[in-house]
């Protein structure tokens, strides 16, 4: 079992789409097919379910998961351990970041990065920024760009890059409620636009939970783009981080409206695991941000 092939089943695990997956690794469908086929019959096991519709680990695919994850971070530590010049930093550092943080943190670090590590190549995954923190503990990326939870495991390291205070944002189109003062909303009423999960959900709960009032939850979405879109609608009132609407890369008709108290801001920073800030070009990555 090569170290691509491990790579191509781990990236099928996570994405459980051929198309995809064949994409992202440019390889071509069929040939992902074998090479996945091969690693079954190595493994005596059958790996994925799939049909025509959809594609699912079995029991042993994902035991064999975390086997094959194992494998690929200790082959690429030992990698890094056996560069010849450590003065000439080479490789790969996979990093995870919400499509935000792509065009509104990561610019300046990048350029940095690149101007003195030229020959380390950045393999960027965007998602959801819910997401990013489990991404490196579950060991599929090397960096996020992450909000600190509140409560983050001491196997996680965790640099501050900014402070962002999170903001109520209100349709400046047409709405039911058009015509009132911010300070005079009812807030029990006011249909709200609200994340699935993370952190900012925890606290606008918490905010709603102070002043003793249930929120109408209009719709809960996943991302804080999908927030600003559906408050643009005039659907309701959203909740994001004052960096997500300054960075905004279209047009908006949303006003953000101060509320009392003010929810606590988002610390935003690069997350990785404090064992492997010994790597390389980990550590490479990391002294980027003072």
């Amino acid at each position: 079992m090569d170290n691509y092939s491990l790579k191509l089943f781990l990236t099928l695990a996570e994405n459980l789409h051929f198309g995809r997956t064949s994409q992202i690794c440019n390889i071509s469908r069929s040939a992902l097919s074998r090479q996945i086929q091969r690693l079954e019959d190595e493994a005596g096991q059958k790996l994925f379910e799939r049909d025509n519709r959809m594609v699912s680990l079995t029991p042993a695919g994902i035991r064999f998961a975390e086997y094959a994850s194992q494998v690929v971070d200790l082959w690429k530590e030992l990698s890094e351990e056996l560069l010849e010049d450590k003065n000439i930093l080479k490789g790969e550092l996979s990093l995870y970041c919400s499509v935000t943080a792509c065009y509104s943190i990561l610019p300046d670090i990048l350029t940095e990065f690149r101007r003195k590590y030229p020959q380390i190549h950045i393999i960027l995954k965007t998602g959801d920024a819910s997401e990013a923190v489990s991404h490196v503990q579950e060991g599929r990326t090397d960096i996020a760009i992450a909000a600190k939870p509140d409560r983050l495991s001491s196997s996680i390291g965790f640099r501050q890059i900014t402070e962002t205070p999170l903001i109520f944002i209100v349709p400046a189109v047409e709405w039911a409620y058009s015509g009132c003062p911010p300070d005079q909303l009812p807030w029990g009423e006011v249909p709200m636009i609200l994340p699935e999960r993370e952190l900012a959900r925890s606290r606008i709960d918490l905010w709603f939970r102070d002043k003793e009032i249930r929120p109408n939850v209009y719709a809960q979405v996943s991302g804080n783009e999908a927030i600003l879109a559906m408050v643009n609608l005039g659907c309701g009132v959203g909740v994001i981080p004052k960096l997500v609407f300054e960075k905004r890369p279209f047009e908006v008709d949303v006003i953000p409206i101060e509320i009392d108290p003010p929810l606590k801001p988002y610390s935003l920073g690069l997350c990785v695991q404090q064992r492997r800030l010994n790597s390389p070009l980990i550590k490479s990555f990391w002294q980027i941000v003072r």
